[in-house]
């Protein structure tokens, strides 16, 4: 015990005490320290921190993982995280041939490939088909109810899944195996016109994810429909776009300015060292977040003085409610990478800078108590990703 407590005073073992007010005091322990490394403005909260905002942090590392022959998948929906309301997540890996089986949902499915390729296939109510191989940075959008797949190719693919209902489990999917097994041999039978012993090896439950062999050229898998193909493309490559450049960094917008077929918007934001997704909200929908590279911290301004930070990593989930104040700080010396994922076909931010920059300077000065060296650094343009001073 003793040799315990002495080395949790080590002075590389971070402590709750706030240098600026010296609020705190340290903690003998017992503590989780890899925690409160990994999370710095969470055990010392910085002094402009107020009153308690709902939890707007979860990990896709503590998450239960499905393990499936083919593959994995794991998710984040109100269970874990119960402010996200509007959107839910799913993290999957498929590996060379791996099939996520035929299949439909009740909620809209919105798609970012993070790793590797894949081959997707659909089919709308009116018989038009598609099937397409998509790539990193590549996104796909399924319909509520429209019957689709996905399958690995080569090196496998990593993918994450966007449904627009907050509770959405997606161990609650429509899948083609599990009706088949639940389904009368001799209506089978009637129903595709083969005899009974067609159906002898139908699998006994849902399949979900499974192996088979990696699939030839994406032209030996096209078939013609009569009814031709879907007249809304249901894939978009959003990093071929043109980024909207800033000071800090770069961000790609896909909405249905840029992908008619989706219901979701998204932004796909890079922070430079040393800058920040400026100080802005959101005025039309809740925002959910997927940390794909680097460290941050993000302050939620929830009015009546409550205000929380938190800090994000790779593989972390966040969430911002819509019309709440925020930012997102790059806290590590690499690039930070992140998703901004929003229930709506039209994405849309207002910039704090901007607001201000469009408004009678007299009046942000009486607001503010700030003098003319603010005011004349406001920019008239939105500046999505900023440099800030490092002193």
């Amino acid at each position: 015990m003793n040799s315990d407590n002495s080395s949790i005073h080590n002075r590389n073992i971070p402590q709750p005490i706030r240098e600026q007010d010296g609020a705190g005091g340290t903690d003998p322990g017992p503590r989780d320290v890899m925690r409160d490394i990994e999370n710095p403005d969470m055990l010392v909260p910085p002094v402009t921190d107020h009153g308690g905002v709902p939890n707007a942090k979860f990990s896709f590392s503590d998450t239960h993982m499905r393990l499936q022959p083919g593959g994995w998948a794991r998710q984040v929906t109100t269970k874990e995280l119960p402010i996200s309301v509007s959107l839910a997540g799913v993290n999957m890996r498929l590996n060379p041939g791996g099939v996520r089986e035929m299949h439909w949902h009740t909620a809209n499915e919105w798609a970012f490939m993070l790793t590797g390729r894949a081959r997707i296939t659909a089919v709308d109510q009116d018989g038009r088909n598609f099937v397409d191989d998509v790539g990193p940075g590549d996104l796909w959008f399924f319909p509520a109810g429209i019957p689709h797949s996905i399958q690995g190719l080569v090196d496998g693919c990593e993918f994450l899944l966007i449904f627009d209902q907050g509770d959405f489990s997606e161990n609650n999917t429509f899948s083609v195996s599990d009706w088949f097994a639940h389904t009368p041999i001799e209506v089978l039978s009637a129903n595709f016109g083969v005899p009974e012993r067609a159906f002898s090896n139908i699998a006994p439950e849902e399949k979900y994810i499974f192996p088979a062999d990696v699939p030839g050229a994406l032209e030996s898998d096209i078939v013609t429909s009569p009814a031709g193909v879907v007249p809304h493309i249901f894939s978009h490559q959003m990093v071929r776009q043109q980024p909207i450049q800033s000071l800090g960094g770069r961000v790609w917008i896909a909405d249905a300015n840029k992908f008619p077929a989706t219901t979701i918007s998204a932004a796909l934001v890079e922070v430079e060292p040393g800058g920040m997704r400026e100080m802005h909200w959101h005025p039309n929908a809740d925002e959910w977040q997927y940390y794909i590279q680097g460290t941050a911290r993000m302050t939620l301004f929830a009015a009546q003085g409550t205000a929380n930070t938190f800090n994000y990593r790779a593989g972390d989930v966040g969430y911002v409610p819509m019309v709440w104040g925020h930012y997102i700080q790059n806290t590590g010396d690499k690039k930070l990478i992140f998703l901004e994922i929003f229930k709506s076909p039209q994405y849309a931010d207002v910039s704090l800078n901007q607001w201000m920059a469009l408004t009678p300077p007299e009046l942000v000065e009486a607001n503010l108590n700030v003098g003319s060296d603010v005011i004349s650094r406001l920019s008239k343009t939105k500046n999505p990703v900023v440099k800030y001073p490092t002193s």
